[in-house]
């Protein structure tokens, strides 16, 4: 596929290494709070497509549906329209459940627990922290997906299938971390084109102002904690959110 000349360039720049989150001092970030609303992305018109995944997948209680803050939602409808012709930005997680994300944390530790018995609690700890942030509804330290700002994306072709990124989304394997493909391809073109789509990726959502989660290509923050300890601001603006039920509508009225 043909990009533009000003996008290739995106191609041909490495995505940076950063060190991982120190998670102590990111929930120690002050949340100055915001009223934003959670807004679902399939109000988006094209180039967004929308795959809500673990509702997909079946994951106990995920919704059939990808929230995210208002201005997490029109800075992710920038990035889409500043993407090659025939590429789409695809949307697959957003604002996420308590109880989702205990079953994420619960389900990949036990899992990394039975291939490496020999781990202690804080090393299976940080294991599991490497692809699933700890759940917390903490008002100061809320998992990132619960605040609205985190957000998991991909890109994809004219025809709504995902690019090849070199690893699967949520794939728990070193290779999912954002610059993992940053060393010489040699002659392998199909890794050579993974790099450059996450490359692509990552430029894309950093020139609106996402931050990436190292660990993660597909992850990218805005607003949270996460993203202001990356960006090195003093505090964040998004705190715990709830969807606008219909009971949580009447208690406010009421």
């Amino acid at each position: 596929m043909t990009r533009p000349e000003h996008d290739a360039s995106l191609a041909d720049t490495p995505i940076p290494h950063r060190a991982e989150p120190d998670w102590a001092a990111v929930g120690r970030l002050p949340i100055d709070g915001s009223n934003e609303p959670l807004v679902p992305m399939s109000l988006a018109p094209p180039p967004i497509k929308v795959f809500p995944a673990y509702a997909r997948m079946g994951i106990p209680g995920a919704v059939d549906e990808c929230y995210v803050r208002e201005g997490v939602y029109r800075r992710l409808l920038a990035v889409a329209r500043s993407l090659p012709e025939g590429l789409s930005l695809l949307v697959l997680d957003g604002w996420r459940p308590w109880r989702v994300q205990q079953y994420l944390f619960e389900t990949l530790q036990a899992t990394i627990q039975a291939n490496h018995p020999e781990f202690d609690d804080q090393q299976l700890l940080v294991r599991t922290r490497e692809f699933v942030a700890q759940p917390s509804t903490d008002p100061s330290s809320p998992s990132p997906h619960l605040t609205g700002g985190a957000v998991d994306v991909t890109l994809c072709d004219a025809d709504g299938l995902p690019l090849d990124m070199g690893t699967l989304f949520d794939e728990a394997v070193p290779a999912s971390h954002a610059d993992a493909l940053e060393g010489d391809p040699g002659r392998d073109d199909a890794r050579r084109q993974a790099r450059d789509n996450r490359r692509l990726l990552y430029h894309a959502m950093h020139a609106e102002g996402f931050t990436n989660l190292p660990s993660e290509w597909w992850h990218f923050d805005l607003g949270d904690q996460l993203w202001a300890h990356y960006e090195g601001h003093a505090s964040a603006r998004y705190g715990p959110a709830e969807l606008d039920t219909i009971e949580n509508r009447w208690r406010r009225q009421l």
